[in-house]
Parts: structure tokens; C-alpha cells; sequence
């Protein structure tokens, strides 16, 4: 199973800014959030991370036992001059031209058919190292991003990069995708178990 989790609440997410690659540490309540995922994801046999601080720590956090290895793949979108934005701040024609076209590029950033093609590749990497249940892998943590996620949940279900405008992903939530006998299978998308009543 890949286990896919977005990093938890981060100063930048509080404060209602387009997040890329400036590294905002998390808010309290984020660790918090991260703390709270461990015992979803026991059985983990591998922790793999983006390298930016957000997603490390949630990792740490995620109290698995395990080395965080850094894929530099699973790093959020660049953004361009629009990283650490209010979200208000972004002009209208520039959020249409993102839902327009995957291949927009911001200013000094990265267009998301690029997230798409980079975080595709690390799928089918660990799809063909883990892929096989009968190996007995075990389950693959991946600590990321949103768009890299989404992405990923695209590449699962054969969608093209604009399948990421559909979909909606919590911080802290957690996203499973099957190694299945014919390819990747979604089993559950944007779980947050930190926010079920008890």
C-alpha cells in the first residue's frame, strides 16, 4: 500500500497563503495533527518525505520508528513570485489560466504537467519496488503536498494533471492507494482521522 499524507497545519496555511516551496514551519495545531496520524499508519516498513520542513517534520512526528527518506519529487509546486501569497492576492486571470492549462507556468515557477510528470515517476518507482504483495513490502509512507497528492491520485486513476482542480485535500489526511494486479487502485482519498470524534 502507499500511504500518501499531506503534512499538517503550517504557519503558512493558517495565515490563507498560496504555499509552494517557502518552508513554514508547522503551527502547534499541526503537529498536533501529525502526532495523531502514528496509529493510522502502523505497519509502515518505509518513510519516504519532500524536502521541505513542513513534510519532514510531519514525518518525524508521525512517531513511526523509522529513517525519513528525502525525495526531492515529492516537493510541493513552485509557484513562482506568487509563493507565499494571500490566496485573495492571486489575480483572477492567474488562477484561470492554472484551471486552463496544466502547461501555465507563473513567473519563476513550474507548471502542474511537470508536478504531474516528476511525482509519476516516483510512483511508478515505488510501484515496481513495492508492487508486488506477495513480496510482503509492506506499506510505503509518503509525507508531502498537496499538489504532489493530487497528482499522484491522478496518476492512480489514469486522469489527466486537470484532475487536480476536482479534488480537495485536508493537511494531516491521508490518501491509500492499493498495489493492485492490474496497476495502482485508489482505496480512500483526503482521510482525516484527527478530526473524528473520539
Amino acid at each position: 500500500m502507499l500511504i500518501l499524507v499531506r503534512h499538517g497545519e503550517s504557519t503558512g496555511n493558517a495565515d490563507g497563503l498560496l504555499l509552494g516551496r517557502l518552508d513554514a514551519p508547522l503551527t502547534e495545531r499541526g503537529l498536533e495533527q501529525a502526532h495523531s496520524l502514528g496509529s493510522a499508519l502502523a505497519g509502515a516498513t518505509r518513510v519516504i518525505s519532500s524536502p521541505l520542513a513542513r513534510a519532514r517534520d510531519t514525518a518525524e512526528a508521525l512517531g513511526l520508528g523509522l529513517p525519513v527518506e528525502i525525495d526531492d519529487r515529492w516537493i510541493e509546486v513552485d509557484y513562482g513570485e506568487f509563493d507565499g501569497q494571500p490566496l485573495g492576492a492571486v489575480p483572477a486571470e492567474v488562477w484561470l489560466r492554472w484551471r486552463e492549462d496544466r502547461h501555465f507556468r507563473p513567473p519563476g515557477g513550474e507548471t502542474l504537467a511537470e508536478v504531474g510528470v516528476r511525482v509519476g515517476k516516483a510512483c511508478e518507482e515505488l510501484f515496481a519496488t513495492h508492487g508486488d504483495g506477495a513480496r510482503g513490502d509492506g506499506d510505503v509512507v509518503v509525507v508531502s503536498h498537496v499538489s504532489p497528492i493530487k497528482a499522484a491520485t491522478c496518476w492512480t486513476l489514469g486522469l489527466g494533471d486537470e484532475g487536480a482542480w476536482r479534488l480537495y485535500l485536508a493537511t494531516a489526511s491521508i490518501t491509500r492507494v492499493s498495489w493492485g494486479a492490474d496497476g495502482p487502485v485508489l482505496n480512500r482519498f483526503n482521510d482525516t482521522p484527527w478530526s473524528r470524534p473520539t
